[in-house]
């Protein structure tokens, strides 16, 4: 079989080159297969190298060289003139042939990554991708739309089976060791292997990097061991069965290889074997922008904003039955190796220079039916996975760390970043119990805006049967969620009404100016924000982005954060537009549309630190599972965060009419939580 691939790849890297020299075609065609046929070859030169190893005994000048001219087509300005940009592709072709040719293109960069991973089926694919489109050209024939489409379709239906096996397989299989391999054995303190993972690279890696391997051993022991420990917390805290577990997949970011290289020993000392997988390359398995997974630099969010919608090509109910049909395959071939994962160890990073991306016409985008489509895959894809993966099994934890992007601070940040990530748990504990005890006698949260602030919106809480034994919001702290300082509940729908407002807000990497969300019975029921001129713009910005193509959501979850020493620290170095809501959440109160915290383990016992159960784990929709469980789960969860000083008040309704303030002008007001109040420099707090 090994002797086939080789002869097709072979075959097909010969035709490539014969393409390079003569496209065979006049005009753009001809230089956008020349230019594209120059990029694979590119890439298999870098595939002849790795398969040599003179690649890693490159100099870094040398590196960073093949990382330029891998990337660089698609950062900055060259990608005004890039075939991947759809833009520039429409212009050069008519009836919708450019956008088809660009999306093409962004698959066919797939291929850096399936050189460096020695992943040759793949590569081939993309090569005959390309042989195929190539031939519609050929004679100097203008094909149409339809015939183009046609083989688009047809390549991510038929290699689904390729591309969607191999994605389950290296989210289970430790022995898939890629990315471990080079952050166990390489010297991390000489930056030549960043650029071994086939990721872009630039100077914030390398400052990272540089950065940590200047840290004393025990300082990156004590970060690694709170990321490592919120993981067996989370486990331990839900009673769940840790000892069932043979795998964990830690996510990152490149640059922060020293800790992560503790994390895995530490892991390894709980029993734990570590999986590292890159972020998806291919449409196939890709969803939307998102990264998860192990990734570096991103060249261009514009460029990744641009082919987001390119499902478009291919999202149909046949599309998405065969891709279901290959995953529930997929599974249960590796279903022990899925039985014994423990779920995903997550450490985000923030500071990049924040984003606000441009709508262009010319980007393809789901329509109705589409989104419809997607919305029923995400949904199966959800219920398939928790059935090899329960969610009752398994936990997670996510921690954040800053990079250089955020400034000429960024030593100090970092340092202010640890200690906020370490602040004592027993302290918010205790603080944030009294908050619970207060929650637990109201029936709704009124939450107030001031200034240009407009929220004006009453949370309906779930009834306590037992207030010795209940209560409705969990105390969080730095467990699975770190750093400290929430506490937080599923709302019940019925009663939940009113408008959420933020004045500026960064939402999964995106800007939103001005967003206000309307509540009815605690649906969505109408929504804007002021990121572009046209109503309809705005209005499908947040379609695609917040509601993640569903018509609407309900509020999913009500939180009040308490980390206001993370909140004055983003004030004093004016960083609170770049923090990620990781942190952002614990800084006001915040409120997620899609499903609750609790999704698919609603019936998993929890308790807080006093020994109270936990009973405000479902609403209305997630109810639904013991009927319907496709009408159970949106498989997306956003979190809206009002800063304190957008605040007038916080208060618990009571049902005999009477009001208990929490938060006023900002301040936390309620008896025994006066400490929150220290890093503003102190305030009047009621009795």
């Amino acid at each position: 079989m090994e002797e086939i691939w080789m002869e097709r790849r072979a075959l097909a890297a010969g035709r490539i080159r014969e393409i390079a020299g003569n496209p065979e075609a006049e005009g753009n065609a001809g230089d956008y297969f020349k230019r594209t046929a120059e990029f694979i070859l590119l890439v298999l030169d870098i595939q002849e190298m790795l398969e040599r190893g003179s690649f890693r005994n490159a100099s870094l000048e040398e590196l960073q060289r093949w990382n330029c001219l891998l990337y660089g087509d698609i950062t900055s300005e060259a990608y005004e003139r890039s075939y991947a940009n759809p833009s520039y592709a429409a212009a050069k072709f008519p009836q919708g042939i450019g956008e088809i040719l660009s999306f093409v293109y962004a698959e066919l960069r797939g291929m850096i990554v399936y050189a460096f991973e020695g992943r040759s089926e793949e590569l081939l694919i993309c090569m005959e991708l390309f042989l195929q489109i190539h031939g519609e050209f050929a004679g100097g024939a203008v094909p149409d739309r339809e015939e183009l489409l046609a083989d688009v379709y047809w390549f991510v239906s038929d290699y689904s089976d390729v591309l969607v096996t191999g994605r389950v397989r290296e989210q289970l299989d430790p022995s898939l060791s890629f990315a471990r391999d080079i952050i166990m054995e390489a010297r991390l303190d000489e930056p030549e292997y960043l650029y071994w993972f086939g990721e872009y690279i630039t100077d914030s890696e390398i400052r990272t990097s540089r950065y940590l391997a200047s840290l004393p051993e025990e300082e990156i022991r004590r970060m690694a061991s709170v990321f490592t420990e919120g993981y067996r917390m989370g486990f331990a805290v839900n009673q769940k069965p840790l000892e069932k577990k043979k795998t964990v997949n830690i996510r990152y970011c490149l640059g922060f290889e020293r800790i992560v290289r503790q994390a895995v020993k530490n892991f390894e000392a709980i029993g734990l074997e570590c999986i590292l997988y890159r972020a998806a390359v291919s449409r196939v398995n890709m969803r939307e922008a998102n990264r998860i997974g192990y990734y570096g630099a991103i060249p261009n969010r514009q460029y990744d904003y641009d082919h987001k919608g390119d499902a478009a090509l291919f999202m149909d109910k046949a599309f998405a039955e065969r891709k279901l049909g290959v995953l529930k395959t997929a599974y249960e071939r590796y279903r022990e190796l899925a039985a014994v994962h423990g779920g995903p160890a997550v450490m985000e990073i923030f500071g990049e220079t924040p984003f606000e991306p441009v709508r262009k016409p010319e980007a393809l985008k789901l329509d109705e039916k589409q989104q419809e489509v997607q919305v029923y895959l995400n949904s199966r894809t959800g219920q398939i996975t928790n059935e090899y993966i329960p969610g009752d099994e398994r936990s997670f934890t996510i921690i954040a760390f800053p990079v250089p992007e955020i400034g000429g601070q960024f030593e100090e940040i970092f340092r202010e970043t640890v200690k906020i990530n370490t602040l004592d748990y027993m302290t918010w504990q205790r603080i944030q119990q009294r908050l619970i005890d207060v929650l637990d006698t109201g029936t709704a949260v009124h939450i107030l805006g001031k200034g240009e602030n407009c929220t004006d919106l009453v949370v309906a809480l779930c009834p306590i049967g037992d207030p010795q034994r209940e209560t409705v919001f969990e105390n969080c702290v730095a467990d699975v969620n770190i750093p400290v300082g929430e506490v937080f509940t599923s709302p019940r729908l019925q009663g939940t009404n009113g408008v959420l407002h933020v004045t500026g807000v960064y939402l999964n990497g995106l800007f939103y100016r001005d967003l206000r969300l309307m509540f009815r019975d605690g649906m969505v029921a109408e929504y804007t924000c002021g990121n572009y001129g046209r109503e309809e713009d705005n209005r499908r910005y947040i379609r695609e982005n917040v509601l993640m193509h569903h018509e609407t959501l309900p509020m999913g979850e009500f939180a009040i954060g308490t980390n206001t020493t993370a909140y004055v620290a983003a004030k004093n170095y004016h960083i609170a537009a770049r923090l990620p809501i990781l942190i952002a959440e614990k800084m006001g109160p915040h409120f997620a549309v899609g499903d609750t915290c609790f999704s698919w383990e609603e019936d998993v016992v929890t308790r807080n630190p006093d020994g109270k159960q936990m009973i405000a784990k479902e609403n209305e929709c997630s109810a639904l599972r013991r009927e319907d469980v496709s009408r159970a789960y949106y498989n997306c969860h956003t979190d809206i965060t009002i800063p304190y000083e957008e605040l007038q008040e916080i208060a618990v309704l009571h049902g005999d009419g009477s009001r208990t303030a929490l938060i006023r002008d900002g301040r936390f007001v309620l008896a025994g939580t006066e400490e929150l109040n220290e890093p503003f420099g102190g305030t009047q707090v009621l009795s």
